[in-house]
C-alpha cells in the first residue's frame, strides 16, 4: 500500500473506512468544516484514495473470513478434545460456569470432515486415479502415432499400465 498519499489524505481514508461519510472523515481529517463536504466528495475521485481505500477495506474483509486452513485446524482441535465449550449450570445455590471438551460424537464428526478433505487410502480414488491416469496413456500414445503417421491398422496393442504401451507383435 504505498500510495503517495499526504497524511491529511491518509487520515481522510482511515475515517471515510470507519464512518462511511465523505463529509465527516474530511472534518477529522482536518479539512475546513466549510469545504468538508466537497473536499471530501474530491477525494473518493482520486484514484491513489480511492485505491488506498479499496485495499484496506479488502484487507479488513479477509481478515474477517475464515480461510480453509483455519477450518481444518479448528476441526483438528475439535477432535483432539484441546477445543473447549462453555457450560453454564444453573442450581438452587447460584449459576456456574464451566468449561468441558467436545463430546465424542461431536470430535467423530471432526474427524469424519477432515478426512473429508484428505481422502488418503479411499479405494474409489486409487481406481479412478488408476483409470484416468490409463486413458492418459491411450491419449498420448494415440497422439504419438497421430503425430508419426505409422498406423497398426490391424495390430493389437495392449495397455500396461505399468510398463506403458507394448506393441504385441514386436513385443516392444
Amino acid at each position: 500500500m504505498k500510495r503517495k498519499l499526504t497524511p491529511k489524505q491518509q487520515r481522510f481514508a482511515d475515517e471515510y473506512i470507519k464512518s462511511g461519510n465523505a463529509a465527516d472523515a474530511a472534518r477529522k481529517a482536518g479539512y475546513s468544516k466549510r469545504s468538508a463536504r466537497s473536499v471530501g466528495q474530491e477525494n473518493l475521485t482520486k484514484p491513489d484514495i480511492k485505491q488506498y481505500i479499496d485495499e484496506r477495506m479488502a484487507e479488513i474483509a479477509s481478515k474477517r473470513i475464515m480461510d480453509a486452513t483455519e477450518a481444518v485446524e479448528l476441526l483438528t482441535r475439535i477432535a483432539r478434545g484441546e477445543e473447549k465449550e462453555t457450560v453454564i449450570s444453573s442450581t438452587p445455590e447460584g449459576v456456574y460456569e464451566s468449561q468441558k471438551e467436545a463430546d465424542l460424537k461431536t470430535r467423530i464428526s471432526a474427524v469424519k470432515e477432515i478426512l473429508k478433505r484428505y481422502p488418503g487410502d479411499d479405494k474409489l480414488v486409487k481406481a479412478q486415479i488408476r483409470k484416468a491416469e490409463a486413458e492418459a496413456d491411450i491419449a498420448e500414445s494415440k497422439a504419438k502415432e497421430a503425430r508419426s503417421g505409422d498406423s497398426n491398422e490391424g495390430q493389437t496393442l495392449i495397455v500396461d499400465d505399468v510398463g506403458g504401451i507394448e506393441d504385441e507383435d514386436t513385443g516392444s
